[in-house]
């Protein structure tokens, strides 16, 4: 199967000749994690399985949050966290996007950019929430950062999930969203636009704004999404890795790429790209280091924490039990010590033979 390692390790070197001191260093390292996760380079183990005299290497992953075969585990961990969160309300997801005039300033301005689109789209939420003729209390938002379209095209939006209904400050308790309804988009559409615009006269960056984006409509979408458990499934993939998954990966012929995506409509489509700019469009989405995509404000705020719990008392909401959501054919899988790896064959755990360093730590 193709697959994005074998692109970039195949294409890369060519890459970066053709690009050298232009690839950003978040790019570079990306590139590498990905081209060497799960080879020797990364070292590992040689291991062997008594059930069925396999002997198997077993290399490291590179755990870059852009790689593909990578964070698998970390998502699922993440996802049973929220879910033992969830208040017994419906919820709503709620999008905000940047308009095109800014997004090519938000390529040059990664860091500041996003963060203003973070905190300017919460602080809009969270205000008109607080009006009595929408929620009239303190909303939780928990809210991801996604910066592609599903043709790897540049799209950076915020996506909330957000329980319908908020804490009264009047009254401490309580107050439900009114007819499965949660806020106007027009109006805060405006709020935002407002507070972004605010926020970006404090940077100098304010004259490199076109002056027309302040005379446009800045797209907000809203819709209900049931109880929460499948809007947090959708959202999951995307905060553990970036943009594509290998199996959307169809071919790669003729120096060019293949792959397969959904439109709105929900038809499959195909989109071919020459190398080089499928390798672009797919780093142009590689987040700066250290930056938080991830983010929760209002009742999800981690200083909010005994609050949510009241909360969730007066929900009368119990603790999810272990066995709801374990894995229902976990049970017929053999259980494996902790630290230890299965057998690819027979699923047994397997024994460490030998250690395998990594490229750098062996002799020349």
């Amino acid at each position: 199967m193709t697959s994005l390692a074998k692109i970039f390790e195949h294409y890369g070197p060519a890459y970066r000749a053709t690009y050298g001191q232009r690839i950003l260093p978040s790019h570079q390292r990306a590139m590498a994690a990905i081209e060497h996760c799960r080879t020797a380079v990364l070292g590992g183990h040689v291991c062997y399985c008594d059930h069925c005299d396999e002997v198997h290497y077993c290399y490291h992953s590179c755990q870059n949050r852009h790689c593909p075969q990578c964070q698998h585990r970390a998502g699922q961990a993440w996802l049973e966290r929220q879910r033992a969160w969830l208040l017994p309300v419906p919820y709503f997801m709620v999008t905000f996007t940047l308009p095109e005039a800014l997004r090519r300033l938000a390529r040059r301005q990664q860091k500041l950019m996003y963060d203003l689109l973070f905190r300017c789209s919460a602080a809009a939420l969270q205000e008109l929430a607080q009006d009595p003729r929408f929620v009239g209390g303190q909303v939780g938002l928990l809210g991801v950062l996604q910066t592609w379209a599903r043709d790897l095209s540049y799209h950076p939006h915020v996506h909330y999930l957000v329980p319908g209904g908020g804490v009264c400050a009047a009254t401490a308790r309580w107050q439900r969203a009114r007819n499965g309804f949660l806020v106007h988009v027009k109006p805060l559409s405006k709020l935002f636009q407002g507070k972004f615009r605010a926020a970006l006269k404090k940077t100098a960056l304010d004259e490199q704004v076109p002056a027309d984006v302040w005379q446009q409509d800045w797209v907000v979408h809203c819709q209900p999404v049931g109880s929460g458990a499948a809007a947090l499934k959708y959202l999951a993939p995307y905060i553990f890795r970036v943009a594509l998954s290998n199996n959307r990966i169809v071919k790669v012929e003729n120096e060019q790429v293949t792959f397969r995506y959904q439109d709105n409509k929900g038809k499959r489509r195909y989109c071919t790209l020459p190398v080089q700019e499928f390798m672009r469009r797919f780093l142009q989405h590689v987040l700066p280091k250290g930056f938080k995509k991830v983010r929760y404000y209002g009742l999800f705020s981690p200083t909010k924490r005994e609050l949510l719990h009241r909360v969730r008392l007066l929900l009368l909401l119990q603790p999810v039990p272990q066995a709801a959501t374990a894995d229902p054919q976990a049970q017929d899988r053999p259980l494996l010590p902790p630290g230890s790896l299965p057998c690819p064959t027979c699923g047994r755990p397997m024994r460490r033979l030998a250690k395998l360093p990594p490229a750098w730590c062996r002799p020349p």
